[in-house]
């Protein structure tokens, strides 16, 4: 009676799982319009049903900023819920939903599912060029995106836009050269400099360049929290419990590999040579017992530190799975914030000088190919080997010290040679004198 008891709640248990599986499509569909909604309902109230405009002059920029950071937060939910509304819909087979109807549970109808799909839509197409106001579309940035009209005077923009705006066809203007040039560039500045909404111009492109910073200072913290809190807490609550459970201590193995082995004899010698040198100090000669019990007890003592050493080794292993797992999860999932950080580093190096730029290329090349470099690659791999209780393959690591600085050698020289010897020749020949 028992047995079956049991086996009716397993059962009951089993199909509640499954029957929320195949409710995946409904449930996703469900939240992704549950975001729209709150979208409408932030439109409704504050801006008369209107989309959610930046340029808004009813609220001030931190509200603005408010509002923004809401929808932001629910166009990314719903461009989630929707992609796992899709992936599930393709894994899910009718006949499973046919099996469940019959006993008595209802799916939703398909005109229901496309009226929400519908209103859904609506609310992201008045969103698509949310992304464009702060990603630029050749994904060349500018120190600022000024526009042309603005009391502010350009910086200088790199060396290859520079090269595109002269082999453009000019106007006859350009060509003859009746007047110099920089009398028009003179008048341009002037017109800029009177038009009326110049300042609203350089206010929006400063909030544009704020939010390009903000968005990529927090997705650069995530790159680095999101993985090391996903190590720590999948080791302490998910990973540790299980390998200590599976691997029991009292019958585990000490060493996992020979070096560990070495190791703990060696110190099992010091401490042995210790007490000799101290008993013969004190000229005092204590019984053999007394020493093989002190021993023993030190050797009891090295064992456990090193079963607790292996078994820590192979939770990193599974740890740092979980780790890369949740660090491309996150690449994945955020391609509007990889394209704004992209923006946001070329704003960085286009606006550094010449010298700055020569400066940082010597820094890395000297640090990860030059001539100090194999003695921290060296250093990288033994500690990857102790992290991952692997024994560390000397032949190997003098072969990766002898073949892959050399190939990011080769890569660094194509890339300067290739790349930037058009986008800033001025800073290869600074690193080229730099160098020598």
């Amino acid at each position: 009676m028992n047995n079956s008891g049991l086996g009716q709640k397993i059962y009951s248990f089993l199909w509640a799982a499954y029957e929320q599986y195949l409710r995946t499509p409904e449930r996703s569909l469900n939240k992704a319009y549950d975001a729209a909604l709150k979208i409408q309902k932030i439109e409704n109230e504050h801006f008369n049903g209107n989309k959610i405009d930046s340029n808004s002059t009813t609220y001030s920029s931190s509200i603005i900023n408010y509002f923004e950071s809401d929808l932001k937060k629910e166009l990314k939910i719903i461009r989630m819920r929707l992609t796992e509304f899709r992936a599930s819909r393709y894994f899910l087979s009718e006949p499973n939903q046919k099996a469940i109807r019959k006993r008595g549970i209802e799916f939703l109808e398909p005109s229901i599912i496309l009226d929400k799909l519908r209103f859904i839509d609506e609310i992201i197409a008045k969103y698509n060029s949310f992304d464009a106001e702060i990603i630029p579309q050749d994904h060349v940035a500018k120190p600022i995106d000024v526009p042309a009209k603005s009391i502010v005077v350009q910086p200088r923009q790199p060396d290859i836009l520079r090269k595109k705006v002269d082999n453009e066809p000019r106007g006859k203007t350009d060509t003859t050269g009746v007047l110099p040039r920089s009398i028009f560039n003179t008048i341009n500045r002037l017109q800029a400099e009177l038009d009326p909404q110049a300042e609203q111009n350089v206010v929006q492109s400063f909030r544009t360049a704020q939010k390009r910073t903000i968005i990529s200072v927090r997705f650069i913290l995530l790159l680095i929290i999101v993985p090391i809190l996903t190590h720590q807490l999948s080791k302490a609550f998910l990973v540790g419990p299980i390998i200590d459970h599976v691997r029991e201590p009292e019958q585990a193995v000490v060493f996992l590999n020979e070096e560990m082995e070495e190791k703990a004899l060696l110190e099992l010698q010091r401490f042995e040579e210790k007490i000799k040198f101290e008993n013969l100090l004190g000229n005092v000669s204590p019984p053999i017992e007394n020493i093989e019990t002190q021993l023993r007890e030190k050797a009891e003592e090295i064992a456990g530190e090193f079963r607790q050493e292996s078994a820590n080794a192979i939770k990193n292993v599974f740890a740092d799975i979980l780790s890369v797992i949740a660090f491309v999860f996150l690449l994945l999932m955020s391609k509007r914030e990889i394209a704004v950080l992209k923006s946001f580093f070329d704003n960085i190096v286009y606006g550094l000088s010449d010298s700055a730029k020569a400066f940082i290329i010597i820094l890395f090349t000297d640090i990860f190919v030059g001539f100090h470099s194999p003695h921290g690659w060296e250093v990288i791999l033994d500690g990857i080997s102790r992290h991952w209780g692997l024994p560390a393959n000397h032949d190997f690591i003098f072969l990766f010290i002898a073949t892959f600085p050399v190939i990011l050698d080769t890569i660094f020289k194509y890339w300067i040679f290739r790349y930037l010897n058009r986008i800033s020749p001025s800073a290869v020949a600074t690193y080229r004198n730099m160098n020598e």
